[in-house]
C-alpha cells in the first residue's frame, strides 16, 4: 500500500565497483574458496592482523575503509562458521565486502534495516568492532571525522565505538604515497608515507581514549608495520613487523615517543608470507557460532532444570 511505482532501471550497478554479485542479493552461496584474494599489500596486512584479534563467538562490525579486508581474510582462512561479522548497513554473518563493494556481503545469514542494526549496536552488543583511524594521539584517542582541511563527518563511528566490548583500529602508520613489501615473513618498506597518522595533537576528537579507558574497554591500533594498545598512560607500542627497524620505520615516523612495552613481541611472521596463515585452527573445536554468553545462558539454564 506504501508503493505507487517501481522503476527499473537495467543499467543500474549494485556497488561502485560490481554491476552485478547473484551473492550480495542472497541468491546463492559460495565456496570459501570462491570468494576474492587480496593481494598481499599493506591493507591485507592490516587485516590479517587485525584477524588475529578474532576470537571464537565474537560478534564483530566491520567498518569502512581498510578494514573491510577482514572479512576476506576471515574467509581465506576458514573463520566465518565461527565468528558473526557485521556491518552497519545491515549485514549480519558471512563476510562483508571489501574496497568499493563495502556495504555489501557475502554468504550472509541476515539481512535487516540499518536502524535495527544500530539499536543492536547501542544496546551493546558487539564484542569487538573493528574501524579505521585516520588521526591517533599519544593518548590513544582517534580522529576520523575532520582533517586536511575537510570536515568528513563521524557517521556511525560513536554509536559503534562506543558500546563494543574491544576496539580494533586498523590504518597504515604513514599515508600518502606508501608502498610496502612483503615475503620470506619479513616487511619492508620501498616508499614511505608522506603524511604521519600518529600526531602530537588531533584535529578533532571522534573517539576518546582515555575515557575509554576509565570505561575499561579495550583498545589496540594495528597497521603494517606495527601494534599498539592503550595503557593508563598512554599509547604503548607492543609489537614490530620483522625486518623494521624500530627507530627508524616506527618511532621516526611518529610525532611523538609512544610508550615502549618491556615485551615488545615481533609480529607474527606468517601475516608476511603468501597464502594461507592458519590463524583460526584453534577455532576448530569451538562449537560454531555460538556465542558465549548463549553457552553460559544455556549451561545455567541445563543447571536449573537437573
Amino acid at each position: 500500500m506504501l508503493v505507487d511505482a517501481v522503476v527499473v532501471v537495467p543499467d543500474q550497478a549494485q556497488t561502485y565497483q560490481t554491476f552485478y554479485d547473484p551473492a550480495f542479493a542472497g541468491e546463492l552461496k559460495i565456496p570459501l574458496d570462491s570468494f576474492p584474494n587480496l593481494p598481499l599489500d599493506e591493507r591485507k596486512i592490516v587485516a590479517r592482523r587485525c584477524a588475529m584479534e578474532l576470537e571464537a563467538g565474537a560478534i564483530c562490525n566491520v567498518g569502512s575503509g581498510i578494514c573491510t579486508g577482514i572479512g576476506l581474510v576471515a574467509a581465506e582462512e576458514g573463520l566465518l562458521d565461527h565468528i558473526t561479522l557485521t556491518n552497519e548497513q545491515g549485514i549480519i554473518g558471512g563476510a562483508p565486502a571489501s574496497g568499493l563493494d563495502a556495504g555489501a556481503g557475502r554468504n550472509y545469514a541476515a539481512m535487516i534495516d540499518q536502524p535495527y542494526q544500530f539499536d543492536f549496536y547501542d544496546g551493546g552488543g558487539l564484542d569487538i568492532a573493528f574501524l579505521s583511524a585516520v588521526e591517533v594521539d599519544p593518548r590513544g584517542s582517534v580522529n576520523i571525522s575532520r582533517f586536511a582541511g575537510r570536515v568528513v563527518g563521524i557517521g556511525g563511528f560513536v554509536n559503534i565505538s562506543q558500546n563494543a566490548k574491544k576496539m580494533v583500529f586498523g590504518g597504515t602508520l604513514t599515508a600518502g604515497g606508501l608502498k610496502v613489501g612483503a615475503g620470506d615473513g619479513k616487511l619492508t618498506i620501498l616508499s614511505e608515507g608522506k603524511h604521519r597518522k600518529f600526531v602530537p595533537q588531533l584535529e578533532q576528537t571522534s573517539y576518546n581514549g582515555q575515557y575509554a579507558k576509565e570505561r575499561g574497554q579495550t583498545t589496540v591500533f594495528v597497521t603494517e608495520r606495527a601494534v599498539f594498545r592503550t595503557s593508563d598512560e598512554g599509547l604503548e607500542l607492543i609489537e614490530v613487523a620483522p625486518g623494521i627497524d624500530l627507530e627508524r620505520d616506527v618511532l621516526g615516523q611518529m610525532g611523538f615517543r609512544p610508550m615502549i612495552s618491556p615485551n615488545l613481541k615481533t609480529m607474527n611472521e606468517r601475516i608476511f608470507r603468501s597464502g594461507r596463515m592458519g590463524v583460526g585452527d584453534h577455532f576448530a573445536t569451538a562449537t560454531p557460532n555460538v556465542h558465549p554468553r548463549l553457552k553460559a545462558l544455556a549451561g545455567a539454564q541445563s543447571a536449573s532444570t537437573s
